[in-house]
């Protein structure tokens, strides 16, 4: 991913100028399309099966590291980083969430099994969900603020947009789960899987909010009422390119000249959120009395963060004002380049801790791993 980032940064209109900067803003769709394909794989973990064993505690976790994130990040960015408070509570927002994408790739690439891991992606997903609710009511806020009229309508109406977004999500899955038939081959499956992604996309796109919530409603309807863990992977095996597109756009869009100065601000971004993960997992598991490998090694695993943190921050840089925007979107990719050098180290570590992947599996090369990984 920092590859990519560093490639769109090279190209883009504030570096070399291979691409020019009209035909940037008008990519903007490449990001919904990625943050729809990362929500519905991430359904997937949404068993009713598994959310009845997790219970509560997956919840109570979620809340405690997520939020207490959050605040680490608004109130340092604000009082240390001297940063307006309107961008501190974007990206205390943003703080909130941990990528899917490169914990479920480190728990695959090593075939990591058990309760940690459950408690794991639950919390991953729930992260997406606070992250979206939050990072909603900050940008009605900051709205309403720049055109200096506020009521409760406007701070619900994005509420009751995501809302209204999962309940089609919901509808999605039920039509999805009924055209897939048995019948059907594996590219008419993807094509209808694909057709229906991009306009529960599309609409969240003309709604101005993310798709992240409805996909992921979505996703998690399918699984339950299939079973079909098949399509996931399809869906996995088209989802390379588009995921590295979005990523060289996303570099596209960095200015060379704002992170010379706010460089040094993604660097304390990167680790005030280590720190309010690590600990507010660790308060979340001791309210929920989890055993102590979950304690002492579940915040380690919330360190990656990138390709929901990078949406989020694209979604902002269209609907925010231009100056908060941009400066939002320069702070968390200088960020998220970091995330992704330690993230996926650190969510290995964990799970190695936790004894979810086997010392045996870790001694193994990388090339069979992975080739064993693609055969499953």
């Amino acid at each position: 991913m920092s590859g990519y980032i560093v490639a769109g940064i090279l190209i883009g209109p504030y570096c070399l100028r291979i691409i020019p900067a009209y035909l940037v803003e008008r990519m903007g769709f490449v990001g919904d399309i990625a943050l729809a394909l990362i929500a519905f794989g991430v359904g997937r973990f949404f068993k009713r099966e598994t959310l009845r064993e997790a219970g509560i505690k997956v919840v109570v976790i979620t809340l405690f590291e997520s939020l207490l994130a959050g605040v680490l990040v608004t109130v340092s960015m604000h009082y240390i980083f001297l940063l307006g408070w309107p961008l501190s509570l974007l990206l205390g927002a943003i703080a909130t969430s941990t990528a899917p994408a490169s914990t479920i790739m480190t728990i695959n690439q090593y075939h990591a099994r058990g309760e940690f891991v459950n408690t794991l992606l639950q919390i991953v997903a729930f992260d997406d969900v606070v992250c979206l609710l939050t990072f909603s009511i900050v940008v009605a806020l900051i709205n309403r603020r720049e055109t200096g009229a506020f009521s409760y309508l406007d701070l619900a109406l994005p509420l009751l947009h995501n809302v209204g977004a999962m309940g089609i999500g919901f509808l999605f899955g039920v039509i999805l789960s009924r055209l897939l038939t048995p019948a059907r081959s594996s590219d008419n499956r993807l094509i209808l899987a694909i057709a229906l992604l991009l306009g529960l996309s599309g609409l969240c796109s003309v709604l101005q909010i993310s798709p992240l919530l409805s996909c992921m409603v979505f996703g998690a309807v399918y699984i339950n009422r299939t079973q079909d863990k098949e399509l996931y992977r399809q869906l996995n095996r088209f989802s390379p390119p588009i995921m590295s597109l979005f990523f060289v756009v996303s570099g596209m869009k960095l200015d060379i000249g704002a992170l010379a100065t706010f460089g040094l601000v993604g660097v304390g971004y990167f680790f005030v959120r280590i720190a309010g993960k690590y600990v507010g997992a660790f308060l979340g598991c001791l309210a929920a009395k989890t055993d102590k490998t979950t304690r002492g090694y579940l915040g380690l695993a919330l360190v990656p963060q990138a390709g929901v943190a990078i949406g989020l921050a694209y979604l902002g840089q269209r609907i925010l004002p231009s100056d908060i925007g941009n400066v939002m979107m320069t702070i968390t990719l200088s960020s998220s380049v970091l995330y992704e050098l330690i993230g996926p180290a650190c969510a290995k570590v964990a799970l190695i801790c936790s004894g979810a992947i086997k010392r045996d599996q870790v001694s193994s090369s990388p090339v069979s791993a992975n080739i064993h990984s693609n055969t499953e």
